[in-house]
């Protein structure tokens, strides 16, 4: 698959098509319903600033949420977010391909389900169906969001993309927003920067099979884990992440959020603790769905909720919120 071009990109077609897709649950807010008053003279207006590259990127609104912990969102105006929808559709099935199978956050047919499938499938190998004792090196990035350098993006971003136009506009959108260090930081709000903070990290992870040559690793977004049957290759390899990650990256390890333990002990990933031959549902979370449960009584928030349980050993718990 060739690189995507910026007249594909920016073409009336995919900003209609874009659209579409942006507007699927959301018509009933005023400020999209605003921008669909004149939805072609708005959508022409925006490709005609983009062809003569006169487009900018306009503030965000910012708002807390609490998921569970606080998390302060940062939302775009529809004629930006409809921007993000037409580069990511295009961009997205580009990297995609590029991307290796240890990563499972934001992508087609991937997510939790998957990483946590992967996770049980690893540990029957490791073990050798349950002989062996397992070690487990499980990390985060400390705020990672906050922390991807607008530099180091570019740089990785010109090194599979050539055309001019479509970088000043990636620089566009990067250049948009800054956490707490100008020049530093993704919004959580922007579709475009699940696929930026994937492209990333794809650094690391191609770092981890080719370098570091793990077998056993999975990463989800900034959460990952790599299993082995020697504590002292685990920390051998600790030492080379930290490494890299600051140097090439400027990430750091969360230092609070480090640990090697065995798989019998019960190993903390992706809201479930687990185990050889089981996985429970982590407390906070459990918590959380219960309360959630309390205040939101729709049938489908349960569906939900019973769908995600039924990953996991929570029979009672499943019980329990369908009462």
């Amino acid at each position: 698959m060739s690189v995507p071009t910026f007249e594909e990109i920016i073409s009336l077609e995919n900003l209609l098509l874009a659209w579409k897709e942006f507007v699927v649950g959301k018509k009933s807010r005023k400020d999209v319903q605003v921008f669909q008053q004149h939805l072609m003279e708005n959508i022409i207006s925006l490709h005609t600033d983009l062809v003569e590259k006169r487009y900018k990127h306009s503030d965000y609104e910012a708002f807390n949420i609490s998921d569970p912990k606080p998390r302060n969102i940062h939302k775009a105006s529809v004629r930006d977010r409809l921007l993000h929808h037409a580069l990511y559709r295009v961009l997205y099935p580009y990297f995609d391909k590029r991307f290796t199978s240890d990563s499972y956050s934001c992508r087609l047919d991937r997510g939790t389900h998957k990483a946590l499938e992967t996770f049980q499938k690893f540990s029957y190998k490791v073990s050798k169906n349950r002989t062996k004792q397992i070690w487990i090196l499980k990390c985060d990035v400390r705020k990672f969001f906050a922390s991807i350098d607008h530099a180091v993006l570019m740089k990785i971003l010109t090194g599979y993309i050539t055309g001019r136009n479509t970088l000043w506009l990636l620089s566009e959108i990067v250049s948009s927003f800054s956490s707490t260090r100008k020049n530093f930081g993704l919004p959580l709000g922007n579709l475009t920067s699940q696929l930026l903070v994937n492209i990333y990290m794809n650094e690391f992870d191609q770092y981890m099979k080719h370098r570091i040559k793990a077998k056993y690793y999975i990463r989800y977004a900034d959460d990952f884990v790599i299993l082995s049957h020697d504590k002292k290759e685990l920390e051998s390899i600790l030492l080379q992440i930290g490494d890299f990650l600051l140097t090439r990256l400027k990430l750091q390890l969360h230092p609070d959020k480090i640990f090697i333990r065995t798989l019998a002990s019960g190993v903390d990933f992706l809201g479930w603790v687990n185990f050889h031959d089981h996985k429970v549902l982590r407390t906070i979370t459990k918590r959380r769905m219960l309360r959630s449960v309390k205040d939101e009584s729709r049938i489908e928030v349960v569906q939900s909720y019973r769908g995600l349980l039924s990953h996991g050993n929570a029979r009672k718990l499943i019980n329990k919120i369908s009462k």
